[in-house]
């Protein structure tokens, strides 16, 4: 697969404060943690631990502060081989840090951003067009909103592959998703993403619509319903692979970078959706995004297990 980065990622990575329990505490009655911790996070930043994890070589660009929190939360990348040597670091305390209360029986969580969230944004003159663009692959969630339409152009102009994390949502999809459609390649959304986007309840016509809007490949994934793909040539279902879930924190973001992974090994995209489903099963096993993130013969085992074999 070369000797260069294969993906880069643009876009957030937080400091996870992880807390697991049964009921949420309130200003009358705290409450009994099962499970305590801290992790890397963010949409981008998990996916492109997922990725590197699996085999790919990946750089992250994101911003950073200049305290402890900020630190702990590039630790996981650092661990993995990730380069980050294109970061942009704020003289100011770190800003996307995340609590997390994940319920101790379903694996579902709510979260607490702080109140000075993103506000040092990148520009798009922070940017190194040669770095992004010698890249196959660019993967974006949003986050640095004019930095990411940019480096999209930009991989755009170089004929490369833009993959974007279209986030869960209960309404219309926002002003700067919209933007990002149609300088992307590879659209995998959350649950909801396709009506919030197009106004269109059936998912088939809707990835259909989507498809009309630039993305060639679109992906709707649905937790233990699964996820639906939706390219110009086919549309299919691959059904979520049973497991004891733990946290599904990062679950989806986890799925994204699988995707990619198994777009490098050039997998068929029936292959890819099964791989990622995968990936994503066993990462709810553990808590956190990413420190449960399980490495590429992990995942071809828990397949092998299951009568799938991925060429």
């Amino acid at each position: 697969m070369g000797d260069g980065l294969q993906i880069i990622g643009l876009g957030m990575c937080t400091l996870d404060v992880l807390i697991r329990c049964k009921d949420l505490p309130t200003w009358e009655h705290g409450t009994r943690i099962n499970a305590f911790g801290f992790d890397g996070g963010g949409p981008v930043g998990t996916a492109m631990v997922a990725a590197a994890k699996l085999g790919a070589r990946v750089g992250f660009i994101g911003t950073a502060g200049n305290d402890a929190p900020a630190e702990f939360k590039l630790r996981s990348m650092r661990e993995c081989g990730i380069d980050l040597s294109r970061m942009v670091y704020r003289d100011a305390p770190e800003d996307q840090v995340v609590v997390v209360n994940i319920h101790a029986e379903t694996g579902e969580r709510i979260f607490s951003g702080i109140q000075r969230w993103g506000e040092g944004q990148i520009r798009p003159e922070e940017l190194d067009r040669d770095y992004i663009t010698a890249a196959d692959y660019l993967h974006l969630d949003g986050f640095h909103n004019a930095a990411a339409i940019q480096a999209a152009h930009w991989m755009r102009a170089a004929g490369k592959t833009v993959v974007l994390d279209g986030h869960k949502t209960d309404g219309p999809v926002r002003e700067h998703l919209r933007r990002l459609i149609p300088y992307v390649d590879v659209l995998i959304s959350g649950s909801a993403f396709a009506r919030g986007l197009t106004g269109i309840d059936d998912i088939w016509k809707a990835g259909a619509a989507i498809l009309t809007m630039g993305p060639r490949i679109f992906v709707q994934t649905e937790g233990i319903g699964g996820n639906y793909t939706v390219t110009a040539d086919e549309q299919f279902h691959t059904p979520a692979f049973p497991v004891d879930v733990i946290d599904t924190t990062g679950a989806g973001d986890v799925f994204h970078g699988a995707y990619i992974v198994g777009l490098l090994h050039g997998w068929s995209l029936r292959q890819i959706a099964l791989f990622s489903s995968a990936v994503s099963a066993l990462k709810c096993t553990h808590l956190g995004g990413c420190a449960g993130i399980p490495r590429f013969d992990a995942v071809l085992a828990f397949l092998q297990e299951r009568g799938v074999a991925i060429e």
